[in-house]
């Protein structure tokens, strides 16, 4: 399992300076004094030294020197989506096996202090194991968080980590813990998610340590029909009900939310396209139950006998039936060809498509899409996407018109 956003392979000037600040705050919360990380020469007990990928003006991920714990850190690391970004990531994967890394990747960074104030002490001493922590530095977003690869003596990828910084970042990763906890009781058979292997707080972080799941092993074409069988797996795991729209203990969540938002432009037009709906489609009988949240193609592996799901952060209950299909499909589209309002416009257009397979009658299945809009719309701006700087924060340029458009057509 890799909880990593699969990023563009060109990183614009802008998210390059972001990720070096974001690097510095990173390693400031993972050492803190009297701990210390230094570019390039430094006195004092070690603690570990990084290698920067692919360098300090544009890093993605920092990996311990040893070479067989650095090999298995990139080659972890994330899936490429192209075979040029695969030939990139198993040439840094030789160059670190070689020691020839040196001449490619000349940027370090050197950790030093007590092992017991760092991190690597707090989760070895956590897992009662020796380990070696690789960190991904992520793209400009408001859920960004630390993420640390485990890594074995051996090279063995045993674990990821999350850590909760800020109030939201930490309600993430206590909600996923929740989620994982109860999903690894609840008879999914399906798929297959991450086990809880450490939860709790260190230094005010909000720590989370999941099981890898084997996402390196060889993969198979998805089938449409075996990825909406594991959708429905989790929309069943905690039971179903059904009640109108607006009689719905879920549209009273939506509108609280809304509520909280309303003092943004945006979020004013948000309210009055998802009151147009109410007034709409209010009366509506909807089946609700769970959902993973954020079900995209790069928080998912499929194997030949294993469907593999991960990133459970944004798991949730009682919400309509079929979100998942529907979030899937709208982040394939955008993965494909960056023509978000378009993705959206063309989601809407298969709804009948994409939720037939959950039993949906064939006149919920288009307010069912809209509805995850409205839901996506009140996640990104509660979040204040647009303020961290993620490329689809401002909901005006992409989403909201299509959503408007759609409902004053439904």
């Amino acid at each position: 399992m890799s909880p990593v956003k699969t990023a563009p392979a060109e990183l614009t000037a802008g998210d390059a300076a972001l990720r070096a600040q974001y690097l510095t705050e990173v390693l400031g919360l993972l050492y803190p004094p009297p701990c210390a990380a230094h570019h390039g020469r430094a006195t004092g007990e070690t603690i570990t030294e990084y290698v920067v990928v692919p360098d300090a003006r544009r890093p993605r991920l920092l990996v311990p020197t040893a070479r067989k714990v650095a090999a298995a850190a990139v080659r972890r690391y994330a899936e490429p989506q192209s075979r040029a970004a695969r030939l990139k990531r198993e040439a840094v994967v030789a160059a670190l096996r070689t020691g020839a890394s040196g001449l490619l990747l000349r940027d370090r960074i050197r950790v030093t202090g007590p092992v017991e104030e760092s991190i690597d002490g707090h989760l070895r001493e956590a897992l009662g194991r020796e380990l070696s922590v690789s960190i991904h530095i992520g793209p400009a977003r408001a859920n960004r968080k630390p993420v640390l690869q485990l890594i074995s003596p051996a090279g063995e990828t045993f674990g990821f980590g999350k850590l909760g910084t800020g109030p939201l970042t930490q309600r993430l990763v206590r909600e996923e813990t929740n989620a994982l906890v109860a999903l690894g009781v609840a008879g999914l058979s399906k798929l297959t998610v991450p086990r809880v292997l450490h939860a709790g707080q260190w230094r005010g972080l909000q720590v989370l340590v999941q099981s890898a799941l084997p996402v390196w092993l060889p993969r198979a074409p998805l089938s449409p029909r075996r990825l909406a069988a594991a959708m429905l797996d989790v929309a069943g795991c905690c039971g179903y009900f059904t009640a109108t729209l607006t009689g719905s203990a879920y549209w009273g969540e939506v509108r609280a939310r809304l509520a909280a938002v309303a003092d943004r432009a945006e979020g004013r037009a948000l309210a009055t396209a998802a009151d147009l709906l109410a007034g709409r489609a209010g009366g509506t009988m909807l089946r609700f139950g769970a959902w993973h949240g954020d079900w995209a193609p790069w928080n998912m592996a499929n194997l030949t006998d294993a469907l593999l799901v991960w990133d459970w952060e944004r798991f949730a209950t009682g919400v309509p039936v079929g979100f998942d299909a529907v979030h899937y499909e709208l982040q394939r589209r955008i993965q494909a060809d960056g023509d978000a309002a378009g993705a959206v416009d063309a989601t809407v257009r298969r709804a009948g498509e994409l939720l037939a397979p959950f039993g949906l009658a064939s006149e919920v299945r288009e307010l069912t899409a809209l509805l995850y809009l409205v839901d996506l719309a009140t996640r990104y701006l509660t979040d204040r996407q647009a303020e961290a700087g993620a490329r689809l924060g401002v909901l005006g340029t992409w989403l909201l018109p299509v959503l408007i458009r759609r409902v004053e057509e439904l």
